[in-house]
């Protein structure tokens, strides 16, 4: 399977590159974009990652390279993804998505271009948070009549822009969804200054954002007299780059549709 890596020359980029040439499942990296004013267009992408040369130069559009790959794997930006994403909708190919920080409308054209094409979106890629978020349904049903307070705490490197991350508010959305609630009616986004006392059925998120955090996530249940902490901590970004790539091989051959990681770790293998 040929695979697109979006934004080659970005740190992301660079290590999707290094994952599937890492990959022992068929796949080849055949194509990557970078900006057109970078100075990394027109560089052999395995230099780009700081592997071995791979004889394919950086692309700045997909147009030119359209009969060149299978599957896109993009971590680029909302408003970038979107792009790719009507280019592999126009043309058929498949997409991997781990952009973060999609609008609910936003959202609602990705599932548009599931219709017909195969899509996996997913806030987090890592085989280890949706574990955790498995884990988190669980001690949410568990634990929904222990009277404990939740709160959800994240930290990122500083250059992510979103907040809280794509895998601080699935992993609110899950236990929410366990106890019954709606994020959207009882998620608290930061505290400042005085105010009343905490409202039990809240959901608390706290972000950071400093130096060079590649992704923590921690939630809290704390009761009187005890506190359950469910953690995932990344200390290298191939840990999303691998559950990317175990995605796009997943899609070959898949139906058009709108799969998320659980339908790739998951499910059952067969197509």
């Amino acid at each position: 399977m040929r695979v697109a890596i979006a934004g080659a020359a970005g740190r992301m980029g660079k290590t999707l590159i290094e994952a599937v040439t890492q990959s022992e499942a068929d796949l080849q990296v055949t194509v990557g974009t970078v900006l057109a004013d970078d100075p990394a267009l027109g560089v052999d992408l395995g230099l780009l990652a700081g592997i071995s040369a791979l004889n394919i130069p950086s692309v700045s559009t997909l147009e030119a390279v359209v009969e060149q790959f299978d599957v896109l794997i993009d971590f680029t930006s909302c408003a970038a993804t979107l792009e790719h994403l009507e280019f592999c909708r126009a043309h058929g190919k498949a997409i991997v998505i781990g952009t973060t920080g999609f609008s609910e409308q936003e959202k609602q054209l990705i599932a548009g271009a599931a219709k017909q094409i195969p899509v996996v979106f997913a806030p987090n890629m890592s085989v280890g948070v949706n574990l955790c978020l498995k884990l988190l349904d669980m001690a949410a049903r568990v634990l929904a009549d222990d009277d404990m307070d939740i709160e959800i705490v994240e930290a990122h490197h500083r250059y992510k822009k979103d907040a809280p991350s794509g895998t601080a508010l699935r992993m609110g959305e899950v236990v929410a969804d366990a106890l019954g609630r709606n994020l959207k009616d009882v998620a608290v986004y930061g505290r400042e200054g005085m105010s009343e006392e905490r409202d039990r059925n809240t959901i608390g998120f706290a972000t950071v954002r400093a130096g060079d955090i590649v992704g923590d996530h921690t939630v809290i249940f704390a009761g009187l007299g005890e506190r359950i902490e469910i953690t995932h901590k990344a200390s290298s970004r191939m840990t999303f780059a691998k559950g990317a790539v175990r995605a796009a091989a997943w899609l070959d051959g898949r139906a058009a549709g709108l799969y998320s990681i659980d339908d790739v770790l998951f499910a059952a293998k067969s197509v």
